[in-house]
């Protein structure tokens, strides 16, 4: 009998999630753990919300409530959602939950002590109107390279160009409108993504049975040449920044970014999962020393979370 780890691509928190969620990953996948299972198959099928980041809060604010608050009442609605689907996960978790929060901060200083996470101070947009930094989604402007006016912090819908916020004309505080911003200095930390380059590239190259558009996504930000990112935020809701288990001094109202949490919250999930019974151990579905060797992991998810699964 196999072991086969089978998970969806976690559904962010904001917004009632219909049927091309559905169809994109979370149906294949639930199709795929019924038939491993009728094949006798030891499967553990995993999803859960991913609720970090600036959309969480944006949205929050939009409906009245806290983030706490709102985070936790839409976890509810998409579950239950799932569930009416039929969708057969074996557990449904949340990433603002405290194993991902303490898996996060445990991968970070294990990368720190090995020489791949530094400070670095960075320029970022000031609102001085909301008396706040502005980061991703908390400011749009026009897009430097299309036009678009509408373009966001992070990224331009239009021309789908992963951006810097100080790079926007005319930008504005997506908060309240404001355009009396400023940019100031700021200190973040920065995954040294330039250092791991090969041994991504060569950790790829072995991977056979991935899909051709898989490996052509990877495969592109490989050629292009892997950057150092930004994996903090001058936000309020998320896992908080620590070092040694205590806040990290400078970094006190920091959060880690969403996309270093989400994909950690797999083995967060996991956890979850055996916290709610009596025999089960997460860590033999993920660590090699500890029993993970027979497990075949298969993830399902949208081509637009491929080079944030694979390579950045």
């Amino acid at each position: 009998m196999a072991r086969i780890l089978i998970t969806s691509a976690l559904p962010y928190i904001n917004g009632i999630k219909h049927l091309g969620n559905l169809v994109g990953s979370m149906l294949p996948a639930d199709v795929y753990a019924r038939f491993e299972r009728a094949r006798g198959n030891d499967v553990l099928f995993l999803c859960a919300t991913d609720e970090h980041g600036t959309p969480a809060e944006l949205a929050a604010r939009a409906a009245g409530q806290s983030v706490e608050q709102y985070c936790a009442e839409q976890h509810e609605i998409q579950k239950h959602a799932c569930v009416d689907f039929g969708l057969s996960f074996d557990h449904f978790g949340r990433s603002s939950n405290a194993p991902n929060k303490r898996l996060t901060q445990h991968f970070a200083a294990a990368l720190e002590k090995n020489g791949l996470i530094e400070e670095r101070t960075d320029r970022q947009i000031y609102s001085i109107d909301d008396a706040r930094f502005l980061p991703d989604r908390y400011v749009e402007g026009t897009c430097p390279h299309c036009g678009y006016e509408k373009a966001r912090g992070d990224q331009c819908d239009n021309c789908g160009t992963l951006l810097d916020p100080v790079e926007l004309k005319d930008p504005y505080s997506s908060i309240s409108g404001s355009r009396n911003l400023e940019v100031r200095e700021t200190k973040h930390l920065y995954l040294l993504q330039s250092k791991m380059q090969k041994p991504i590239a060569d950790w790829i190259a072995t991977k056979d049975g991935w899909p051709h558009l898989t490996k052509a996504i990877a495969g592109k930000w490989i050629k292009e040449g892997l950057q150092d990112r930004s994996i903090t935020r001058d936000l309020y809701w998320g896992v908080p920044v620590a070092y040694e288990g205590k806040p990290r001094p400078g970094f006190e109202n920091k959060v880690f970014y969403v996309w270093f949490d989400a994909p950690i919250e797999y083995i967060g999930c996991t956890e979850e999962w055996a916290n709610a019974a009596p025999g089960r151990n997460w860590r033999s579905w993920w660590r090699l020393d500890e029993g993970a060797g027979d497990v075949r992991y298969v993830q399902f998810m949208g081509k637009d979370n491929v080079a944030f699964h694979t390579v950045s």
